[in-house]
């Protein structure tokens, strides 16, 4: 009874959803590839590149912040084609979440919607506040000072006042959203195109300001605790270190995926969406990022403010002016981009029986998830006025590399999936010719490395590939842990030290071998990873690389976020999910096939056992 029930329960969390749902999608598909590729360069292009390269470059990496910039992008582009094959695989909103659904399981998939839940909401509340913030520094602080006055919160952890212009911007925002995709959409293509066209006017107006000498300052030049001077000042470390940070600069196009289920062509649309706009994203943090550093030297610059901090100092107001407009349409860009995924995610899940249904009900009206919108918009609100945002925004990163992490690994296995009818084929094949290898099994070596060259995916190699995958992702913690030694303290390594990054390094590179050395699945994709598994595996170690250098706060504080989403989904998900109650129907209606064939068989031999009696006395007579 007990390994019953561990293997009940084991089938129970991991049952997968079917790539393809027959039920037709009720959200109406008005979003063209323009619009998603707008929605992803407004969600990610926002506060970032108004306030990360300057705070960057300062503190972390100097000039070198471009090269920060390039790494943190070709990270981001890593898991960007990720995503654009799941998009093109699984075209139904809920990202990450129905991504890992359709692979992993069901359990795995509510601690990743779960995740992205809160991901969604701390990011938007994040980028009100911030809005609220420059608004009011930029008027002369009238509210800060008026509120913190006449309603202040004297409670640790929370904000000096209750924010109330950040609470009302957020239920217009989830209003705007709510009453339509298209007309949501169509708001934040105006924000993205004026954003994008004062970055532009940054790069251009900068450039009769530029100074090549500012990227070589002698070390006699800089003052003290600015590092060494030069293209480099903070050495390859600080170059390592500002990628790590630039690369939360790239998050949120995965929003982008999201809106799958709205997209009018999401298998060709959503891969040229992500691609198109992390590379706009690029373009736009590399100008910018160089114009700054060579406009002002890196130990000058502004961490709050750098982009109207660089204008003023060469006595150019008016720039000044524009920047500071430009600043605020991308914040209202960057939520527009970070509010619109939330009530997707939550569509998805109440649609799976996962969360309350009355949070997936669809308005007859606007074609959109109403009261998930609002209520989402309305938990946002409350974050945005109440908290104090500061301790919290890491957490962000951590649902955001998880999620990128699931998506690779989700990659790999749908890559190598079983062909059930090739396989089924293949095997009938080799039974008829009587094959004498089906009678010895073969060495676990051959096994991993494929040395019969099978060409079609079956169970047995699909299972290895899972396991691989599993453990290369556990294997890329240790490495990680190795690899930390030589960016935080790269004059003191030991030859010890280099020994012990490459025999840690052996084992992932053997791992992805043998993953390579399997045959892939026949699935035609308009879309494919290339370089696969090797481009995914860097993925996903680059991805918990930077999970680990979070602090040890951010993982208690997501622990307790897990803990409250588990509950839920023991007390409520579990019994409501779609996926059991389809699997009671077909155990239902399997039941009443086998009654009703039970039933005619009875009859069938009691209108025999009637019969027999007649026919002897019919002999008799």
């Amino acid at each position: 009874m007990p390994s019953w029930s561990v293997t009940n329960a084991f089938r129970v969390l991991t049952r997968k959803k079917p790539l393809e749902d027959s039920n037709e999608s009720k959200l109406a598909k008005v979003l063209s590839a323009f619009d998603l590729t707008a929605l992803g360069i407004g969600s990610t292009l926002g506060v970032g590149v108004y306030v990360l390269a300057g705070e960057v470059s300062k503190q972390v990496a100097g000039p070198a912040v471009v090269i920060s910039f390039l790494i943190a992008a070709i990270a981001s582009i890593f898991a960007g084609l990720c995503y654009a094959e799941f998009g093109a695989r699984v075209p139904k909103a809920g990202s990450a979440y129905i991504y890992s659904y359709v692979t992993i399981g069901e359990f795995i998939a509510f601690l990743i919607g779960w995740n992205l839940i809160l991901e969604y909401a701390i990011g938007s509340a994040s980028v009100v506040k911030g809005l609220s913030t420059y608004l009011d520094q930029l008027c002369g602080n009238p509210m800060s000072s008026f509120l913190g006055t006449h309603m202040p919160i004297n409670i640790q952890g929370l904000g000096a006042y209750p924010d109330l212009f950040a609470f009302v911007v957020t239920i217009l925002f989830s209003l705007a959203i709510a009453v339509g995709a298209k007309e949501s959409t169509r708001v934040n293509n105006v924000f993205t195109i004026l954003n994008l066209g004062v970055v532009l006017f940054v790069i251009i107006a900068g450039l009769f300001h530029v100074s090549s000498s500012n990227w070589s300052i002698p070390k006699s030049s800089v003052p003290e605790g600015y590092g060494d001077g030069g293209f480099m000042p903070y050495g390859v470390s600080g170059i390592i270190k500002g990628a790590a940070v630039c690369f939360y600069g790239f998050i949120g196009f995965d929003c982008i995926a999201t809106a799958g289920e709205e997209a009018k062509n999401p298998k060709k649309s959503i891969p040229f969406a992500v691609i198109v706009s992390l590379a706009m994203i690029f373009l736009a943090y590399f100008g910018v990022s160089s114009v700054l550093t060579m406009m002002l030297p890196y130990y000058e610059q502004d961490e709050k403010a750098p982009l109207p901090h660089v204008f003023r100092i060469n006595g150019w107001h008016v720039a000044e002016y524009v920047v500071s407009i430009g600043a605020m349409f991308g914040l209202c860009s960057s939520m527009m981009g970070a509010m619109f995924p939330l009530p997707r995610i939550v569509f998805a899940m109440s649609n799976d029986g996962l969360l309350f249904r009355f949070l997936g009900d669809i308005s007859e009206k606007y074609k959109t998830p109403f009261k998930g919108t609002m209520l989402t918009g309305l938990l946002t609100g409350i974050l945005a006025a109440v908290f104090n945002l500061s301790q919290l925004v890491n957490m962000m990163s951590i649902g955001t590399l998880l999620a990128y992490s699931m998506v690779a690994s989700c990659v790999l296995m749908l890559r190598y999936e079983v062909d059930d009818r090739r396989e089924s084929r293949i095997i009938g094949n080799s039974r008829s010719s009587g094959s004498a290898d089906q009678d010895q099994p073969c060495a676990l070596w051959r096994r991993l490395f494929n040395s019969k060259g099978l060409t079609v995916s079956t169970k047995q190699t699909s299972r290895i590939v899972t396991v691989m995958v599993t453990l290369f992702s556990l294997w890329c913690f240790v490495f990680s842990q190795i690899l930390t030694k030589f960016e935080e303290d790269l004059s003191n390594v030991t030859h010890f030290d280099g020994i012990a990054l490459v025999l840690g390094a052996i084992p992932l590179v053997i791992m992805l071998v043998i993953i390579s050395r399997q045959p892939t699945s026949a699935v035609n994709l308009s879309f494919k990873v290339p370089l696969v598994p090797w481009l995914p595996g860097i993925s996903i170690l680059i991805n918990i690389y930077l999970m680990i250098k979070l602090d040890i706060l951010t993982w208690v504080r997501f622990c307790i976020w897990l803990t409250i989403g588990l509950a839920i989904f023991l007390a409520y998900g579990i019994r409501h999910s779609r996926l059991r109650q389809r699997e009671q129907r077909n155990n239902s209606m399997a039941i009443m096939r086998d009654c009703s064939e039970s039933a005619l068989l009875g009859q069938e031999n009691s209108k025999y056992s009637n019969e027999v009696p007649l026919i002897l006395m019919h002999s008799t007579s």
